[in-house]
């Protein structure tokens, strides 16, 4: 590590340490005007007079004022629901508006100032870091020293980092107020992408972003020379920060609705939610095509590509989970468990997700059109349990946070619904494969140690059967890790795509079946 790198290290340290400091900082005031503002007008009268003991005083930090909050909110609520007054309760959480706009702090004052002194220290020790490994030609992909790592093989940094992931993503799902300090930061690019201020979800896309962008120019050191690497990874990047940050903050700006144009169902598990139907269908021409445009991707666009490519033209090439995987979560790609064991949880796990989506989905789909009011609250409820067990604790907590514990793909791996789906067209009808040269391998394990998948491809590569299977995503890192050139990405003809045992060792000789 040379003294650039160093530098780099350090303050990318700093950064984080600004980072996790700032949400403490500041004092917290509340008005009657800043309340009747950031209310519903149909609360506004009783969340005056609920709130009225706090109005003009100064509390020193967040937790002193969200307590005393939640305090009189939840006791306002607690009395209407022993009373059964339900049409007076407020089912609407206010904390984190009312956090915000009660905001006196610095972070308030100077908010770019400290979005550089947190996030901008953390990028730019980050590329401090990655630039001087442009230098010279790379050495090549071998396992050496990885699973040393303090880091990258479950040591003690790689266990604090993963700790920090979680905790950071609980307190993002659940507690958004908490991170009042950080959602200020970054008010000022939200206004200027979209016309309205920040929430947390604006926060979270914007370092998920830079996350993907930064690791991805480390991707290009990593496997410079590998045209296929280079290419994908420049398209997940562009996918991102277009598709997925940029244009939906556009449309917002010019009063649309948010939409990800790349996100599909199942994945975007509320695409066919009532509010997101009436959304599009009220937003004229250009909502009408995201409605088409999304129900084409899920019933033509998906079957189609997948047989053409493989699973790999989306969850390598287009997915932000992906993208975010391939890029920061690359560094923990070896973590995937290989195990027969961990293979048989998997095909249940993900293909139980993919039932419960669908399942979810029709009794939307029926409710949407038949309106009965039994069916409504069970939909409403099925729509909380699938989003809080799926689309935050699994997708979000688990599936980013575990990165340094299970390996970068544990969401794309055990539980996300789309990749069911493409799984099964990729293994049942498609035209791509991984084709391996048996005579070539020479076991080294380069290619299963890196597989995120938790693939065993040596296994494959020994008896020179080509891979075909559900859960790859065709990263192709497989291939550029190998030495010998024994494995290979191709979209073939359907005919010899699966070649069941082509390599036979007897007692005494060696059969092989060209």
């Amino acid at each position: 590590m040379n003294i650039l790198q160093k530098i780099g290290v350090i303050l990318t340290l700093i950064g984080l340490l600004f980072f996790t400091i700032i949400p403490f900082l500041g004092d917290y005031k509340l008005d009657e005007e800043t309340t009747i503002e950031n209310t519903k007008e149909i609360h506004t009268e009783a969340m005056v007079e609920v709130l009225q003991p706090m109005f003009g005083k100064l509390y020193t930090s967040n937790f002193e004022f969200i307590s005393s909050f939640k305090e009189l909110f939840n006791s306002y609520n607690e009395e209407l629901k022993a009373n059964q007054e339900w049409d007076k309760v407020i089912w609407d959480d206010y904390t984190f508006t009312l956090t915000k706009a009660a905001s006196l702090g610095p972070v308030n004052d100077s908010p770019l100032l400290y979005l550089m002194a947190s996030i901008g220290l953390t990028v730019i020790g980050g590329l401090f870091y990655i630039l001087p490994l442009y230098r010279g030609k790379p050495s090549g992909i071998k396992n050496d020293g990885i699973f040393f790592s303090s880091m990258m093989a479950r040591g003690w940094l790689g266990m604090l980092t993963g700790s920090y992931l979680i905790l950071f993503y609980i307190i993002l799902y659940w507690f958004p107020e908490y991170l009042t300090n950080l959602v200020l930061m970054v008010d000022p690019l939200s206004q200027a992408l979209s016309g309205g201020a920040a929430s947390q979800w604006f926060l979270y896309g914007f370092i998920y972003s830079l996350a993907i962008v930064v690791m991805g120019l480390r991707m290009f050191r990593k496997y410079k020379g590998n045209k296929y690497q280079m290419i994908r990874t420049s398209s997940v990047m562009f996918f991102q920060l277009s598709f997925a940050f940029l244009l939906p903050e556009i449309l917002v700006l010019l009063n649309k609705p948010w939409h990800d144009f790349k996100n599909i169902w199942p994945l975007d598990y509320s695409f066919f939610y009532e509010y997101r139907i009436e959304g599009m269908l009220n937003s004229g021409a250009l909502g009408m095509f995201m409605l088409i445009f999304g129900i084409l991707l899920i019933v033509v666009g998906v079957p189609l590509f997948t047989y053409l490519y493989g699973k790999r033209w989306y969850c390598s090439w287009v997915c932000g989970c992906g993208g975010l995987a391939e890029t920061l979560g690359d560094p923990y790609r070896q973590l995937s468990d290989k195990s027969l064991k961990s293979w048989q949880i998997e095909r249940y796990l993900i293909h139980g997700v993919l039932v419960f989506a669908v399942v979810m989905t029709a009794i939307t789909i029926i409710n949407y059109f038949m309106s009965f009011e039994l069916l409504g609250q069970a939909t409403e409820q099925i729509h909380s349990i699938y989003g809080f067990a799926i689309g935050s604790i699994f997708a979000g907590v688990v599936g980013t946070g575990f990165y340094p514990f299970m390996g970068n793909r544990v969401w794309c791996r055990f539980g996300c619904p789309l990749a069911a789906y493409l799984g099964m067209v990729q293994r049942f009808k498609s035209r791509f494969r991984i084709t391996t040269n048996g005579g070539q391998c020479i076991s080294c394990g380069n290619c299963s140690t890196y597989c995120e998948m938790g693939i065993d491809v040596r296994w494959y590569a020994q008896r020179g059967q080509n891979i075909v299977r559900s859960s790859c995503v065709g990263c192709g890192v497989c291939s550029a890790v190998c030495p010998r050139g024994v494995l290979k990405l191709e979209n073939g003809k359907e005919e010899g795509r699966i070649n069941d045992m082509p390599i036979i060792i007897g007692n005494d000789s060696v059969k092989a079946k060209v």
